[in-house]
């Protein structure tokens, strides 16, 4: 089993750094355009995630991946993360299923709370019910990919009887649980064998290691085999040629994609350069660097995918796409040939 390196997005609309207006529409197409460069350099894996926002306007992402499942041949597509507390759990995984067939079974999904609660409303759910609906829904997701005659009581919807859902994927659809790091997700997880996703954005590689050993430590006291079990992670990077320069950039963008959740990051550069540095959890930097950064967080966590988002803050385009490129040409390679035959 190769460690897998890729990419991740929101979608970004709005003006970017070099003052040019992206549109809704654009953001979407630029998405797809990147998931094409992930797979000509030879990434393995593009994640799509969900948002309601008219600055990251991606909020269909299962409807991006049918598109890029017929055209691209080798990479692994999924969302990241499907907003599941807020959606309907037989729809997307019709949606997901009817994607997988058309890409090859390369379609999986990374469902989870969600790291923004603008859906609630949008949808008309009540936001008190945040923690429950997800639990719910994830159980009837879960039920629907185990069979297709589905039997379930809610207090979230009417009961289904032998309820059928199709079309079934040739292979089943694999589903992971989407996660921050609480330990609440990761005891969940692990008690159901469920492969889990971390986004991770700060802390280090040695706590990161102990929220993995939670989440084997609770299989292992269910039943289920750790060795079984699936780590991928989710993080904030961008590879550029000129470490400092690099990771100063990102770190601009950074400040506007956290100011646009309503969060702020200080901006002075010695406040955050540890977290740019080794031992830090933003993935920015040169490629040897980012390499040697990955490979160390694997020895602690023993995660076998890390995705990087690259295109927040107004990033242009064709800088993410040259990102991507160095991911794919430079980074990878150095990661793959370290970790050969690695879990």
């Amino acid at each position: 089993m190769r460690f897998e390196l890729g990419v991740y997005s929101f979608g970004v609309a709005g003006r970017d750094s070099n003052g040019d207006e992206v549109s809704t529409a654009q953001a979407v197409r630029n998405v797809l355009a990147q998931i094409h460069v992930a797979e000509q350099v030879g990434l393995d894996f593009f994640g799509v995630g969900e948002h309601h926002h008219e600055q990251v306007p991606v909020s269909s992402p299962v409807s991006l991946l049918a598109a890029a499942a017929t055209t691209t041949s080798s990479i692994t597509l999924s969302t990241a993360v499907s907003v599941l507390s807020t959606d309907d759990p037989i729809r997307l995984y019709q949606q997901a299923a009817t994607a997988a067939i058309l890409g090859g079974d390369r379609v999986e999904l990374i469902v989870g709370r969600g790291s923004s609660t603008e859906s609630f409303a949008l949808f008309g759910y009540d936001l008190d019910d945040y923690d429950r609906l997800y639990a719910d829904k994830l159980g009837l997701l879960l039920a629907v990919s185990e069979r297709e005659l589905v039997t379930w009581q809610s207090a979230f919807r009417p009961p289904l009887e032998d309820a059928l859902v199709v079309p079934r994927p040739d292979e089943p659809l694999k589903i992971w649980v989407g996660s921050g790091g609480s330990p609440g997700s990761s005891i969940r997880a692990g008690s159901a064998g469920l492969p889990i996703s971390y986004g991770i954005l700060s802390g280090t590689p040695a706590r990161w290691g102990e929220v993995g050993q939670l989440y084997r430590r609770s299989a292992q006291d269910n039943g289920v085999d750790p060795a079984r079990l699936e780590i991928s992670v989710a993080s904030h990077g961008f590879i550029g040629k000129n470490g400092l320069a690099t990771k100063q950039r990102f770190h601009r963008h950074e400040i506007a994609s956290f100011a646009l959740a309503g969060r702020t990051l200080p901006s002075r550069w010695e406040a955050v350069e540890a977290n740019y540095s080794p031992g830090g959890m933003v993935f920015a930097g040169e490629p040897e660097e980012i390499a040697e950064r990955i490979i160390d967080l694997h020895r602690h966590l023993g995660h076998r995918r890390q995705f990087l988002q690259m295109d927040i803050g107004g990033m242009p385009q064709a800088d993410v796409l040259t990102s991507i490129e160095l991911l794919g040409t430079e980074v990878a390679p150095l990661v793959r040939a370290e970790l050969a035959g690695e879990k």
